[in-house]
């Protein structure tokens, strides 16, 4: 892979970059009943990152099949896709677009942008690590990042959920996003 150096750190050369989905994961985690936690994750999307010969100046874009989303759990599965909360017929994608990088430290860069749920569109912070570059087995040239963030769903309008005898709620507020990928040259 062409690299250059940056700060330290060896970065690709300036260019546009699409995420790899063989090797990209889009997970979230959500508490359950106060006491465990759900994971799942999206199987369907396409995203793309402008690698700018300033990297501060770099950007970003996602967009997600909400119906390809997948705990695992076929009636889990099916209520998340349904108007309690993502009304995937309604709204077939979440995105997000970066609007810029605020900062970096070391390999680990904060970026902000917009996150679209069911048409809602609110800022969100970014913790990205960089993870290098290299160059696979079949000669095409990979980077690599981990990606996340926490998101308070009611705030998109994910407003279901159902109190507990015990106290509490049955799906917390709080979702953490974790993303791990590669992305190669578009």
């Amino acid at each position: 892979m062409t690299t250059r150096t940056w700060e330290d750190l060896q970065l690709p050369t300036p260019g546009t970059f699409n995420l790899d989905a063989a090797h990209t994961r889009i997970g979230f985690v959500v508490k359950h009943m106060m006491v465990s936690k759900v994971r799942g994750h999206f199987d369907q999307f396409s995203g793309s990152v402008t690698v700018a010969e300033n990297p501060l100046e770099s950007s970003a874009e996602l967009s997600i099949k909400t119906e390809s989303i997948s705990t695992g759990v076929a009636d889990r599965d099916g209520h998340l896709r349904s108007d309690d909360f993502l009304a995937t017929e309604k709204f077939p994608e979440i995105t997000f677009r970066s609007t810029r990088v605020v900062g970096h430290s070391g390999d680990e860069f904060t970026v902000v942008g917009d996150l679209t749920i069911r048409d809602v569109t609110k800022q969100v912070e970014l913790t990205v690590e960089y993870g290098g570059a290299g160059t696979n087995p079949w000669g095409q040239n990979v980077w690599g990042f981990s990606i996340t963030t926490e998101i308070d769903r009611e705030e998109f309008g994910l407003t279901w959920n159902q109190a507990l005898e015990t106290g509490g709620v049955l799906v917390g507020k709080k979702i953490k996003i974790e993303i791990e990928g590669e992305a190669n040259p578009a």
